[in-house]
């Protein structure tokens, strides 16, 4: 195994981020060999008590403290933190910034050279507006029929961004000598997820929304299996194993491919599936 690359060693963050995209981007951070601290209210962060699991996953490795900010002895430890601090990661809207005495041009002032991640919801003046994940990525055409979707892209987006942006502070104040402010999205992070859709690619027309056959979830014997064969070699390898002739992107984009295809892994059980995967270099996955 290759070993880690801590880009982040010798920063330390202090994190008054909640739920799940703040935490999130900090456990990243501190994969990156960041010093991560974590200032909580009395009662913790509200994640515990949605998923055990999930909560310590997300704090493995990272100091927690514990604080009401709306006091003195909380505010008195937040101040000797945010004095250690290169980065102060928040998900809080900037109205209860304001309340909590922590405004940016404030923090600036203080502390010239901490920099600030803003993780929010929506920017600029919608930042005050409420929302969540799923409404950011059904703003983003991500929500289809009923069903929600399977992971919390906006969240796990947004932590990325929000790592990214501390190794964007980091890097600044490293060359400028001076803190920055970035803020962070969550319906940005969706909004650049759903581009491939934007562009047209997975909708049902496009070449990875189901019109290419060698780019399609089939039945098989005994379940199901993601096929992604679409580079010409791999689809050449899937459609000689399921005897048609013509691999070409244009028969590829065609029903009658797709008919041929399917009825070809309605015969195979996933076991013999994941075999001819290996035997001939064909990109595929069988579900139950």
């Amino acid at each position: 195994m290759a070993k880690a690359l801590t880009p982040l060693k010798g920063t330390r963050i202090l994190s008054l981020a909640l739920n799940l995209p703040g935490p999130a981007a900090l456990l990243r951070c501190q994969q990156m060999g960041a010093t991560c601290i974590k200032l909580e209210p009395p009662l913790g962060d509200p994640m515990q008590h949605y998923s055990h699991v999930a909560s310590t996953a997300l704090h493995r490795g990272i100091k927690i403290l514990r604080a009401d900010l709306k006091q003195f002895s909380g505010q008195k430890m937040l101040h000797r933190e945010l004095a250690k601090a290169d980065v102060l990661l928040t998900s809080f809207r900037p109205s209860a910034m304001l309340k909590l005495g922590l405004a940016w041009k404030l923090l600036h002032k203080q502390y010239p050279s901490l920099s600030q991640v803003a993780i929010v919801g929506a920017p600029g003046a919608l930042t005050e507006e409420p929302g969540h994940d799923l409404t950011y990525l059904a703003d983003n055409g991500l929500v289809t029929g009923l069903e929600l979707p399977p992971t919390l892209y906006a969240d796990m987006g947004g932590a990325l961004t929000a790592s990214e942006a501390v190794l964007q502070a980091t890097l600044t104040k490293r060359s400028q000598g001076k803190g920055v402010f970035i803020e962070v999205a969550l319906s940005e992070a969706a909004a650049w997820l759903a581009l491939p859709r934007t562009w047209q690619l997975t909708l049902p027309g496009g070449a990875v929304g189901g019109a290419h056959a060698g780019y399609r979830v089939y039945a098989c014997k005994d379940g199901r299996v993601a096929v992604a064969a679409l580079e010409p070699h791999f689809a050449a390898a899937l459609c000689a194993a399921a005897g048609l002739a013509d691999s070409s992107v244009q028969a590829m984009l065609s029903p009658a491919a797709q008919h041929g295809i399917a009825a070809f892994l309605r015969t195979q059980s996933r076991k013999q599936l994941d075999k001819l995967a290996q035997s001939k270099d064909i990109p595929l996955h069988t579900l139950a």
